[in-house]
């Protein structure tokens, strides 16, 4: 029996294992280009949106049809069956200027088709980009908070030690354990924080393979890889807007599609005009009788050919039609002045946050940061030396905390405002110092 216990007890432990084995081969771990590079490879959205493309092929070509022909009969009956001829022929709808301006339209709308792929697909690499930094950033502050946690175990111990010593009351261990559990609550809420961010990269990235991807192990508190994270460095001095607003207007994908709006919808006008065109048909086909029909008992046959004039604009001109897609001609027009005055805008606004989180996180590192590390290091050794008290410096710890918490915060910050201007740019490698580098 005992044997067979420590046997089902082995088993369970190498399946476990494998199991263990098998998450952890699931996930792998990325830098913020592989992300993006496996996203555009392998989003089902965004090969979703990849099918549009095909479906706008397809109409150009459904544009560009010919009509079908159509096989006609006549045949008499009775009395006239014997002195008219029967007939046998085929008719075909020839459209006059109409073809030709439906494929335009239809080429006009995978034009469109084409500039909101390519949207969808930048889209997706920004939303990795902000998704890759939110995770980094919430590693960033549990690995800030577990390490509060370890030096607060240090300072229970400290307390401690300086109570069974005699040298401080025991109300400093009671406030050593306090501030401890409340650290504990607080990395059990950012371990949850982490795994809420990963699960929202992924969601993101959205693999049809459905592999777990996560950050390489990182985070903003050892190292600020401001290139591995396609961020320009903050130690560096920024040009003003004034002279990146041109090149920052050139791949606005929002201009771009309100200015194919206007030629789909001057196509369209074209297309609706041409209504008014009358289309010809042509008829031809075969005629007979029959030797017993005819007066010379021989058979008589022959071809016939004709044609008609179809969908003459007489009762109806399609006034309506055209005045609408005159209309939207002008709201196309409008939308498009539009879009530019928006842009121009947003570009503002975007590189204004972009450069007060450079600000900030200068400012973070070059003062706040520092002093406040040494101090708390002061703080310590002059608690250990009988030199303070335990509630000033469990104060001046939970101030640092804030203080990591904060700059982490403003470097995440400066990442995503470096996204969000990206996006407002549409150009994943706009470079803010083109013209310093001719």
């Amino acid at each position: 029996m005992k044997k067979t216990i420590i046997s089902i007890f082995l088993l369970l432990n190498i399946i476990i294992s494998q199991n263990c084995g098998a998450i952890e081969d699931s996930v792998r771990k990325v830098d913020l280009q592989q992300a993006i590079n496996v996203a555009v490879e392998n989003n089902l959205d965004l090969m979703t949106s990849k099918l549009n493309i095909n479906i706008a092929q397809n109409a150009i070509k459904q544009a560009n049809r010919l009509n079908n022909p159509s096989i006609n009969t006549f045949f008499n009956y009775g009395a006239a069956g014997w002195s008219e001829p029967q007939q046998i022929g085929a008719s075909e709808l020839i459209e006059i200027g109409k073809r030709g301006p439906r494929k335009q339209l239809a080429k006009a709308n995978l034009e469109l088709v084409n500039e909101y792929v390519k949207f969808n697909k930048f889209k997706l690499k920004m939303d990795v980009r902000e998704a890759y930094v939110k995770l980094v950033a919430a590693k960033s502050i549990l690995y800030t908070l577990k390490q509060q946690q370890s030096l607060q175990e240090n300072l229970l111990s400290i307390a401690k030690k300086r109570y069974k010593a005699n040298l401080v009351p025991e109300i400093d261990v009671i406030q050593a354990e306090i501030a401890l559990n409340q650290m504990i609550t607080q990395v059990n809420s950012a371990d949850v924080d982490v795994k809420t961010a990963l699960n929202n990269f992924n969601k993101v990235i959205n693999d049809k393979n459905k592999i777990v991807y996560d950050s390489v192990d990182k985070i903003f508190a050892e190292e600020n890889n401001f290139e591995e994270l396609l961020t320009p460095d903050p130690q560096r001095e920024m040009p003003t807007f004034d002279e990146i607003d041109e090149r920052a207007l050139t791949n606005r994908f929002d201009i771009k599609i309100a200015k194919n709006q206007v030629d789909i919808a001057h196509k369209n006008l074209i297309v609706v005009a041409r209504q008014r065109v009358p289309d010809i048909e042509i008829i031809g086909g075969w005629l007979y009788q029959k030797a017993n029909h005819t007066d010379d008992n021989r058979f008589n046959g022959g071809a016939y050919a004709g044609a008609n004039l179809v969908n003459i604009p007489l009762f109806y001109n399609y006034s309506p039609e055209i005045k609408n897609a005159k209309l939207a001609l002008e709201q196309a027009n409008l939308n498009y002045t539009s879009v530019e005055n928006k842009a121009l805008i947003d570009l503002h606004s975007a590189y204004d946050r972009f450069l007060t989180a450079r600000v900030n996180l200068n400012h973070y590192e070059k003062k706040i940061l520092t002093d406040s590390e040494e101090l708390i290091n002061v703080s310590t050794k002059s608690y250990e030396t009988g030199k303070s008290d335990i509630t000033s410096l469990i104060v001046m710890k939970q101030s640092y905390r804030s203080i990591i918490i904060g700059y982490t915060q403003a470097l995440a910050e400066y990442y995503n405002s470096w996204t969000n201007f990206l996006r407002e740019v549409n150009d994943q490698e706009f470079d803010l110092y083109v013209d310093e580098d001719l």
